[in-house]
């Protein structure tokens, strides 16, 4: 696995050092929509951690009733 991430990082700083002039234009909608990019995967990033930590949350929630529970008795 440490091999293939190596390789590719190798090739793709390469291609990088090595490249040619694009001579391209980028709009000034290019750059809207790679703000819209970076803002959607922090918004993602951040809902996908609430629903870990809601997991996280009721995982020791519900032990902490049951033993709660069981002390009672």
């Amino acid at each position: 696995m440490k091999n293939k991430f190596t390789v590719a990082l190798s090739g793709s700083l390469f291609l990088i050092a090595f490249s040619n002039q694009a001579h391209a234009y980028l709009d000034p909608g290019t750059g809207s929509m790679i703000l819209q990019v970076v803002l959607g995967g922090i918004a993602m990033g951040f809902a996908t951690l609430s629903v870990y930590f809601q997991r996280v949350k009721a995982f020791f929630s519900s032990r902490g009733k049951s033993t709660k529970k069981d002390a009672g008795r």
